[in-house]
């Protein structure tokens, strides 16, 4: 297994992805070509489910994309359903403490590190590859923990020391709405508190991520200029929408 996010990110290079909400097939090959680093699958808030989520992860990556899903919640079996797909890695919601993070980061990796279930899957190729692929999963397998409660800040250096960890990647919205400010994914405190988990992830060697979704002109050079080196931008969802309500007024 080699992961071309993990090795741009090795790199010391920005990593930009896109979101995907609408479980369709299309939408995936639109995304997989449309030039993104790499697609998020989101199975918490997203129209998806689990065995339709096979054929999304051929799709994207038979246009030469990487996948990652977004989890629905940090569960053993969630990790396996993703990781046994053959996803380059998964984005976990809602961690909080030290202990959920470091949970989040066994249930992605292999015994002794972890205690991630073994089988055969389109990860393993259907088992042509399969100790090729336990070799190297540990190692090449993404893990970013989303930072979207203000307790993680408040826990981030800690969370942040975990081995095995590659991103920490800031929830905006979830994490505003945790400090009495939905929404307000600007407001000064939420800034401050997303600069704390960009120098705590610098200071550990992990790399500070974020979910930009309605971009502004030079917004996502800004926030590389911070720091952040892993970003998603944009929805499908929201995209559709923009282009929809845009060319509604050519008339």
């Amino acid at each position: 297994m080699h992961n071309r996010i993990k090795a741009q990110l090795a790199r010391g290079e920005s990593s930009i992805g896109t979101w995907q909400m609408i479980g369709h097939p299309v939408v995936s090959e639109i995304l997989a070509q449309a030039g993104f680093d790499w697609v998020v699958l989101d199975i918490e808030h997203g129209v998806f489910d689990w065995p339709a989520a096979l054929g999304h992860v051929q799709v994207i990556q038979g246009h030469g994309c990487p996948v990652l899903f977004r989890l629905p919640i940090s569960a053993p079996e969630q990790f396996k359903w993703a990781l046994d797909t053959g996803a380059e890695g998964v984005i976990v919601p809602m961690i909080r403490t030290v202990e959920d993070a470091r949970r989040a980061i066994g249930y992605a990796k292999y015994p002794p590190e972890g205690e991630r279930g073994i089988s055969i899957g389109r990860a393993h190729a259907y088992g042509a590859a399969f100790e090729d692929y336990v070799a190297t999963a540990n190692a090449e397998t993404l893990v970013a923990l989303q930072i979207e409660h203000i307790d993680a800040v408040h826990n981030i250096e800690g969370i942040c020391a975990l081995p095995g960890l590659d991103v920490v990647f800031v929830g905006p919205y979830d994490l505003s709405g945790t400090m009495g400010l939905m929404g307000q994914v600007t407001h000064p405190d939420v800034e401050a508190a997303m600069a704390r988990v960009v120098r705590a992830a610098q200071d550990a060697g992990v790399v500070p991520g974020l979910l930009i979704v309605d971009p502004k002109p030079g917004e996502v050079a800004q926030r590389v200029a911070e720091g952040f080196r892993f970003i998603s931008i944009g929805l499908d969802t929201k995209m559709l929408i923009d282009a929809a309500r845009e060319m509604a007024t050519r008339r």
